[in-house]
């Protein structure tokens, strides 16, 4: 009995955890602070449920707890006016530090609050004062509701790693003062931009496991895939974050054929298309078309969402659409150039008028930094010459960059395409 009730302390916990962290943190303005308070909160239920039951609403319970005990907080430091006008505490903290039952019609009295909340807390989260990999912990921690020991098994770290990384930026935002607030006028893009870039880098650790055994992380990437449906609901007059929910929504629509049943990776122009999810390609398009309407035709995750959308639209791999995905990749060249981004031209561009003209674009990325250790260079070039019959110079490329990878899936893949480069019988 009591397994099942922590199981469903621990499924309400994901759902709601997120929205108690922003309502607690908009009352006492520290994110450090908040997040202890909700964690008391759940110490809380998995004192009391097991005794008394699951109650009816399980979420306001728990926020109402958390909001008790950062009340507590409150008349505990014995804040004055002046303090309370300082820290920008709303209207909501100084009457419910009045008014003792206040809390208790809080959800029904305060629900438009939420959305603010949530906006708060992700902008918060992801602010760039951050390194990446600190505002891709810390996200996964308030917003997606992992456990630190949950974030450490999905990027292979170790867990006192991820820990230390958490604490330091709760202590990175307080020191630089940054304001729990949404950002308005011209700090709104760039920090948009940081929690769009969060979220596209937490889907593709998922998507494309870095290292480790397994080709994918399917529940990071659901995570990324929720997080970016949440903002959607949050922000939905900004077509940059359609453009992403239609991208990770049309890059998931694959993930159930990107695999064998043995865990090995099928690539794409070999995928059985009957088993991509046609409700997610759907949704994916749906997303496109409201980020295209709203002006953001041109945006890097609209631009990289409607080259997913030509594969997604495409009955058969021989039927796809290569030049006019070669022709989206030039204009996201365009717009954000990259080494990354030049070499997926250059499979379109190889797709489209020949492996001859993507072999191309390839060499001359030869020389560059960034890719000297980046195992895909090497692949597509080794793909390109076995497809000109330079079977030699294709296995020499599969094992330069077999030797690079770091998943193991990934390194067997390319071992294997070292294996077959050879002539036809």
């Amino acid at each position: 009995m009591h397994s099942a009730t922590h199981q469903a302390i621990a499924a309400v916990w994901r759902i709601e955890s997120a929205r108690i962290v922003a309502a607690v943190a908009r009352m006492t303005r520290d994110l450090g602070v908040a997040e202890e308070l909700a964690q008391d909160a759940l110490v809380a239920a998995l004192e009391h449920w097991p005794r008394e039951g699951i109650p009816d609403k399980p979420g306001a319970w728990l926020m109402t707890a958390a909001k008790r005990r950062a009340l507590d907080h409150l008349r505990h430091g014995k804040l004055q006016d002046e303090k309370l006008r300082e820290l920008g505490l709303d209207l909501e903290a100084q009457e419910a530090l009045i008014v003792p039952d206040f809390v208790d019609a809080l959800d029904a009295a305060r629900q438009d609050d939420i959305g603010d909340d949530m906006l708060r807390l992700v902008f918060t989260a992801c602010h760039p004062v951050l390194p990446a990999e600190a505002r891709v912990a810390l996200t996964l921690k308030l917003l997606a509701g992992l456990t630190t020991h949950e974030i450490a098994r999905a990027y292979l770290v170790p867990e006192p790693t991820i820990a230390q990384r958490i604490v330091r930026a709760k202590r990175s935002l307080g020191e630089a003062r940054v304001p729990y607030e949404v950002p308005r006028g011209e700090e709104l893009a760039p920090r948009l931009a940081s929690v769009l870039e969060v979220i596209y880098l937490v889907f593709n650790e998922g998507y494309t496991a870095t290292a480790g055994t397994d080709w994918m992380r399917p529940a990071l990437a659901q995570e990324a895939l929720r997080l970016a449906r949440m903002l959607a609901e949050l922000a939905p007059r900004e077509p940059e974050v359609h453009g992403l929910v239609a991208l990770l929504e049309l890059q998931s629509s694959r993930m159930a054929a990107r695999t064998d049943r043995e865990g090995r990776p099928i690539l794409l122009a070999d995928q059985d298309r009957a088993r991509w999810d046609h409700l997610l390609i759907r949704r994916g398009l749906a997303a496109l078309e409201r980020a295209q309407k709203l002006g953001g035709q041109h945006g890097f995750y609209a631009l990289q969402a409607a080259i997913a959308a030509c594969h997604a639209n495409a009955p058969t791999a021989q039927q796809t659409d290569w030049p006019r995905i070669a022709a989206l990749y030039g204009e996201l060249a365009q717009l954000a150039p990259s080494p990354v981004v030049e070499l997926n031209r250059a499979v379109a561009v190889a797709m489209a008028h020949g492996p001859a003209a993507g072999l191309e674009i390839i060499d001359r990325l030869q020389g560059e930094k960034s890719m000297r250790n980046y195992q895909w260079l090497p692949s597509v070039r080794g793909d390109l010459l076995a497809k000109l019959e330079r079977y030699e110079e294709a296995r020499a490329e599969f094992l330069r960059a077999a030797a690079m990878a770091g998943n193991a899936r990934e390194k067997e893949l390319l071992l294997a395409r070292a294996h077959d480069s050879r002539p036809p019988g």
